[in-house]
């Protein structure tokens, strides 16, 4: 499942580069909105590697 983690980690970076260094103008809001998802791809993949989150994300989801 650490692979899983770590390819969301790294598209989130992605998406953080893509956004800061596009090179055509485009809209504002575009940019944000691709570093806001690279953002949160980053949290989670964090939040993932932490102890106990598979616990909170089964209790969530109802999961047994």
């Amino acid at each position: 499942m650490g692979v899983w983690y770590f390819l969301i980690l790294f598209l989130g970076l992605f998406l953080i580069f893509k956004g800061l260094f596009m090179k055509k103008q485009s809209l504002l809001i575009k940019k944000i909105g691709i570093v806001f998802v690279g953002l949160l791809c980053i949290s989670f993949s964090i939040f993932m590697f932490s102890p106990g989150s598979a616990e909170i994300i089964s209790d969530l989801l109802n999961l047994e």
